[in-house]
């Protein structure tokens, strides 16, 4: 990995620092404004989802409202830009659906999982996805499911065997999803575990093991053919994936990098370009990366079939804003270097990342 001048690098500079009184699990920017929604629990286990619009370097409660379980992920992915509805996954196992303008009512309600549901995407909704809108969800059970948010069961059940023991599923995503056919689904568990599900052929594409628990999984972009996609895990590591080449023994070539000192809470790409991706750590800082490719992404492996050829990774710039993790992290669509983060410190910031345009 290398590190370039902090002169010339982009800017890290905290716009907004919000405290808030109960603990953030998951923030996101709404679709096409500026305002941010932000899920959590409180001290007495209710859960919560408030609204805020940003306003003149301030941010200005728009709604709030208390649910009966703990709220720990929430995604407007499934939704169209007009009705922006946000689907939340909570501690009871229950997949909801919300409208923002009235969120005393779930527009869609199911039990989805046995247990906490620990991570939840969305696919489809936007204009430039393709195929139908679904959600997939991973849950504590060690299930993970995919929703067509029109039916209450689910489209795709991925279950342990029986009798096999059962891993966390900590993370999902989607992916691979650049035609109205194809879409994958990737899983990361607490014992290391990935998993790459093809929706299309309904089999399991791929599947290796990190050594450590598989804390956030990101594709750079979900609406085209998979590129590349990050995995972040417990001991302070990521790996980064290229995934255009698939031999069919050593799978996707990969870069593994050791960041914050502690355990790497996500990955993030920048959506106004892929290469750049931001990670969250357990030290409360976060660090942005630019990913450069090799001169050739294929190589002759000994069987004479080709395999991919990893990349690397350049530290752009990093900064320690907390004792407490970042766990949570989104840029927007919207705004080129906007993005909001929550903290284990009860807080929620608004940064500004300048100069990307450089990169």
């Amino acid at each position: 990995m290398s590190t370039m001048d902090t002169t010339d690098a982009p800017q890290l500079i905290e716009h907004i620092n919000k405290s808030l009184n109960f603990t953030p699990y998951d923030t996101r920017w709404v679709p096409c404004s500026a305002r941010l929604v932000v899920m959590g629990i409180t001290p007495k286990a209710k859960g919560i989802i408030q609204v805020y619009e940003m306003n003149r370097g301030e941010l200005s409660l728009v709604s709030e409202s208390l649910k009966p379980e703990g709220i720990k992920c929430g995604t407007f992915g499934a939704s169209s830009i007009e009705e922006r509805h946000l689907a939340c996954g909570d501690y009871k196992g229950k997949v909801a659906i919300y409208d923002l303008s009235r969120q005393d009512v779930p527009i869609f309600d199911v039990q989805g999982h046995n247990g906490i549901i620990n991570s939840i995407d969305g696919i489809g909704g936007q204009t430039t996805g393709y195929g139908a809108p679904e959600l997939v969800t991973g849950g504590r059970d060690g299930c993970v499911r995919v929703w067509d948010p029109r039916v209450s069961q689910p489209v795709v059940s991925l279950e342990p065997d029986e009798g096999q023991s059962v891993r966390d599923c900590w993370t999902v995503a989607f992916g691979n999803s650049y035609n109205d056919d194809e879409r994958v689904v990737a899983a990361g568990y607490d014992n290391g575990d990935i998993k790459l599900f093809d929706l299309r052929t309904n089999t399991l594409r791929y599947e290796t093991n990190v050594k450590n628990g598989v804390t956030g999984i990101e594709f750079d972009r979900k609406d085209i053919e998979m590129n590349k996609f990050a995995i972040t895990t417990l001991e302070s590591k990521f790996r980064v994936y290229d995934a255009r080449t698939q031999h069919p023994t050593e799978g996707f070539a990969h870069l593994s990098e050791k960041a914050h000192k502690s355990t790497v809470w996500l990955a993030k790409a920048l959506p106004q370009n892929r290469d750049i991706f931001m990670t969250g750590g357990g030290n409360g800082g976060f660090n942005l990366y630019k990913y450069h490719y090799p001169v050739s992404r294929t190589k002759q492996a000994k069987d004479q079939k080709p395999m991919g050829v990893p990349g690397s990774v350049e530290l752009l710039n990093s900064r320690v804003i907390s004792t407490q993790p970042i766990i949570s992290f989104d840029w927007s669509a919207d705004y080129e270097g906007l993005c909001c983060m929550a903290c284990l410190d009860q807080t929620m910031r608004v940064y500004i990342v300048t100069k990307l345009k450089n990169f």
